[in-house]
């Protein structure tokens, strides 16, 4: 009777996976199990690697979790600061492409929002990198409705609204369907502007999210 092979050893030398490859890894353990869960060992056996893998894309744990502060940056501050900036004819469409940033998670990833605030809570430097954000996403949306004639303090105010409404919903991690969303958003959009959107507007909006 033949023997059963025995499972392959993790190769020391072999393939190392990649640098995506260990970001990623990282990635889905810090949003479902939260920072501690991020180490090297677990990683490395997620991914069928060997430890010393891992040293060929990140000098050490931190450089990896430096990694991970980037990548929320990039998932998150960046495009909702795209967002306030991007062409608008109106401000209530300027206010919908703000909206929409929220919508996908391509565009901002409420997960990895959520997981990076309970990051901060255990590390300072973190959180003063979370602190860092806000202001620069405040300060977008400020800059935003200033540009649609609103002024300092009414923009300021405005600007709170909008963001800790948002933010609100990241930490309840509130569940909403895509067409009841929808369905409120011209009265977000009449709260945050001082006016609705038109309807040609919504149908323009809406497809963009329902074909």
């Amino acid at each position: 009777m033949a023997q059963k092979a025995k499972p392959a050893a993790k190769s020391e030398t072999g393939w190392r996976g990649s640098r995506e490859g260990w970001l990623g890894a990282a990635y889905e353990v810090l949003i479902r199990e939260g920072i501690d869960a991020v180490k090297i060992l677990p990683l490395a056996d997620r991914l069928g690697l060997s430890r010393t893998s891992f040293y060929w894309f990140f000098k050490d744990r931190d450089a990896l979790l430096a990694a991970l502060a980037e990548m929320w940056d990039a998932r998150t501050t960046a495009p909702l600061t795209a967002a306030c900036a991007a062409y608008a004819e109106t401000e209530t469409e300027a206010m919908l492409n703000v909206i929409g940033c929220f919508l996908r998670p391509e565009t901002f990833d409420a997960r990895l929002e959520f997981a990076m605030r309970g990051w901060g809570l255990q590390d300072g430097a973190i959180m003063a990198q979370i602190g860092a954000a806000d202001q620069a996403r405040l300060a977008a949306l400020v800059a935003l409705l200033e540009r649609w004639g609103h002024s300092a303090g009414d923009a300021d105010v405005r600007a709170r609204t909008i963001y800790l409404v948002q933010i609100g919903y990241i930490a309840l991690r509130s569940e909403e369907s895509l067409e009841t969303r929808l369905g409120r958003i011209p009265h977000y959009v009449e709260i945050y502007t001082g006016r609705p959107p038109e309807s040609r507007e919504m149908a323009r909006f809406r497809a963009r999210f329902i074909p």
